[in-house]
């Protein structure tokens, strides 16, 4: 039986089946569900949001392929400020890559707000809230990110091209399929008839 859940990954834990040092994603379900679920694609350890955990290789490999230019949206503040300019280039694609010659696939950048580093304080990780405390009024910038791909660290990558360091980031969406608003992290809920339809359009 072929089984999808929406899971909210909580920043902390890394994306694998076990680990001998580190929580894994499936470490927040029962013990007989962990043997036959694996996770769509990975989120870095201190990146939260949206996973899709499922028994459903051909839907995996749908998702995972290149060629289907699946597009996955990301939340973000960053250490810095994104001009209309470096914007451009981030969506037109940057060399971000040891092959100088490759470049990254459009992508579609929003900014929202600018604040001080102090001001997110209760989204920053151990380090971070460190250095509010001896750099509060460092400018830091919300916005939107959406590739196509999903190379290493991509979406921190580009955006250091842009000479902004991330401090926060949260995945919001895979193709179509929404983090449920409602889903605190940790926690998981099967997907709807209506939210798999979507995925496999």
């Amino acid at each position: 039986m072929l089984e999808y859940y929406m899971f909210h990954k909580p920043r902390g834990c890394i994306s694998a089946r076990c680990d001998r040092r580190h929580k894994t994603v499936m470490d927040y379900f029962p013990l007989d569900k962990r043997e036959k679920l694996f996770h769509v694609g990975r989120l870095d350890k201190d990146t939260e949001g949206l996973l899709i955990i499922t028994n459903d290789g051909k839907l995996c490999s749908e998702l995972m392929n290149p060629e289907k230019e699946v597009e996955k949206t990301y939340f973000f503040w960053v250490q810095g400020i994104l001009t209309e300019e470096i914007i451009r280039e981030l969506e037109a694609g940057v060399g971000i890559y040891s092959d100088e010659e490759k470049i990254t696939a459009p992508a579609k950048v929003k900014t929202e707000n600018t604040a001080a580093l102090k001001d997110i304080k209760e989204l920053l990780c151990e380090s971070d809230l460190k250095l509010s405390k001896k750099k509060g009024n460092l400018t830091v910038t919300s916005g939107y990110i959406t590739i196509t791909e999903g190379k290493k660290h991509q979406v921190k990558r580009m955006l250091k091209y842009a000479g902004c360091r991330v401090v926060y980031l949260k995945r919001l969406k895979i193709g179509c399929l929404k983090l449920d608003s409602d889903l605190p992290p940790g926690a998981y809920r099967p997907l709807t008839e209506a939210e798999l339809a979507k995925l496999n359009e």
